[in-house]
Formats: structure tokens, sequence, C-alpha cells
């Protein structure tokens, strides 16, 4: 199936909070495209011109949503919820005529899997159920899909990575790194995330396809922690503690409601390559993402 021109006009986004749809929604506000953004709850700071619908949720058909009206057809989406409650979302889809749709995955699925933590297991294991549900109704109904895998994602201050180390940096006046700290990382900016998203949707880029979306750059992650200290204004104090300490730590920390999905085995990772090439996503897409360079916007200052 080839997405016709004249409907590359609509696009339906599903979700469209957090980092990357703050990115996604301005680029498509921009771009001459009509918008949609579909969500349960109101998504803040929607650009002008860009429409939102609420979501109803229908019990009787397993949870799944459902949008009241589908005034006129929306061949093209981006889903930047959840991946793996994506596929509850076919009949929203197919109500709208869905063509061809992109959604957002992740390499954690990858990278915890073999994680001591039981729920970073769980929640890569929900990554690769969402990516198979999906393609498998996706190839059953005829829709074309592209399944985009970032890495560390940020940008914005509302991201979960680097924004929420430089919280920790503002609160504590410090970053504690276990030995190290010498496992390499590519963050990846959120509008990179977001330009690749709007790529994937034209009618000559590949379709039924994974891509991985990593960072222009490769770094230590005691480096990566450096810039980010930098970024707010702070200096880089990064002492090394033993992994007990780590662990004691950790088990306090998850006390407060804001660390609460914070492992020890976070802390092991920073000894280990997370490393993942994007060169498919630069020949397809276009990709080239910027080098790690974040600004105090980026780190939420």
């Amino acid at each position: 199936m080839v997405v016709a021109d004249q409907v590359m006009e609509q696009v339906g986004v599903l979700g469209g909070g957090g980092a990357v749809g703050d990115a996604l929604l301005r680029r498509l506000a921009g771009s001459g495209r009509r918008v949609t953004v579909f969500s349960r709850r109101p998504v803040a700071g929607v650009p002008a011109g860009v429409e939102w619908r609420r979501l109803a949720v229908d019990k009787g058909s397993g949870g799944a949503a459902s949008d009241v009206e589908a005034p006129s057809a929306i061949a093209l989406w981006i889903c930047i919820a959840p991946i793996w409650v994506v596929e509850g979302y076919r009949a929203l889809f197919e109500s709208y005529g869905a063509q061809r749709i992109v959604a957002l995955s992740s390499t954690s699925r990858f990278v915890k899997g073999d994680s001591k933590d039981r729920a970073e297991r769980d929640t890569a294991q929900r990554i690769a159920e969402g990516e198979e549900r999906l393609t498998r109704w996706a190839s059953g109904r005829g829709v074309e899909w592209v399944i985009l895998r970032p890495t560390l994602v940020y940008g914005g201050g509302r991201d979960r990575n680097v924004a929420e180390i430089a919280r920790f940096v503002r609160r504590f006046g410090f970053f504690p790194l276990l030995g190290e700290a010498s496992g390499l990382r590519q963050p990846v900016h959120a509008e990179d995330v977001a330009s690749a998203c709007v790529a994937a949707l034209g009618s000559t880029a590949p379709r039924n396809r994974f891509y991985t979306l990593s960072g222009g750059e490769t770094l230590a992650y005691r480096e990566m922690v450096a810039r980010i200290c930098r970024a707010t204004g702070r200096p880089a104090r990064m002492p090394r503690v033993p992994l007990w300490a780590f662990r004691l730590g950790v088990r306090g920390l998850r006390l407060l409601p804001r660390y609460r999905g914070w492992t020890p085995e976070m802390a092991e990772r920073m000894n280990r390559d997370l490393v993942f090439g994007h060169e498919e996503a630069a020949r397809d897409l276009g990709f080239r993402p910027r080098a790690f360079r974040p600004t105090p916007a980026d780190v939420g200052g």
C-alpha cells in the first residue's frame, strides 16, 4: 500500500504528553498539516491549529479506547503512547481508516530484559509484547507500520532520564557514580525523535520496519552526568559510591514518590555499554541526531 499524497495533510496523534509529544506537535503544527490529538486527558500546551479530542474507553470491548465520532478519514497516525497500549486502540484506527501507523517503542526491551529487578523485566516484556501485537494486527488489516526505538530520550526538562539526573543534582548538590561509570550512552534529543516520526509518515518511507534512534554522540556515563551538571549551572560533583551504599541509598530514596522507580540495577548499568546503531534510520528517514550538548531548557532550568 502507498499512502496517497492528498491525505498527507491529515495526521492523528495518539497521546501527546512528554518531551517527544511537545516537540512533535510543534513540528506538525508548523508543517501545514491538519493535526488531531487523541487522549483521555487534555494535553497541555497544544499549539494553535491543533485539535484535541477526548478518548472514551469502551469497557465492553476489553478496555479498548474509541472515539465517539469519526467525521473525516485520518490515514496517517503517530502513536507516542506506551507501545503496549497502542494495539488496544485498534477500533479508533479502523473507524478513521488508518493506512499507516508510526509508533514509538524503546531500546529498553533489550536493555532491561535480563535485569535482576522484576519490574524492569516486566517492562521489557510489555514492550516486546506491545510491538508484536501491534504489528500482527496492522499486518492483518493491511495497515502499514513503522516502529521507532529511541535510546535515552531527553529534552524539554520533562523526560525521565537527563531531567531526572538534573533534578537530583539540584536537590542534593551531587550525583553518585558506581566505580568509573564508564558505560557508553547515546542520549537522543526529543526533537530529533519527533523529526524521525514525521519522516516515517512519508509515502516514500519504507513500511513494516523497525528503526533504532540513537543519539549523535557516544559518551561515557560519567561524561554524560558531568554535562548535565554543567547545564544546571552546578559543579560536577560525582563521588564514587560502592554498590552496597547504592542499594542502601536507593532503598531510602524509594520512600519518596519521585524516586519509587529507582533500582540498584540502574547503578550497575552505569558501567555497561548500551550502544545501538541508527544507520538504517539515517539511510531511510534522513535521521541526523545532534551531539549531546544539553541546555538549561533541556534539563528544566
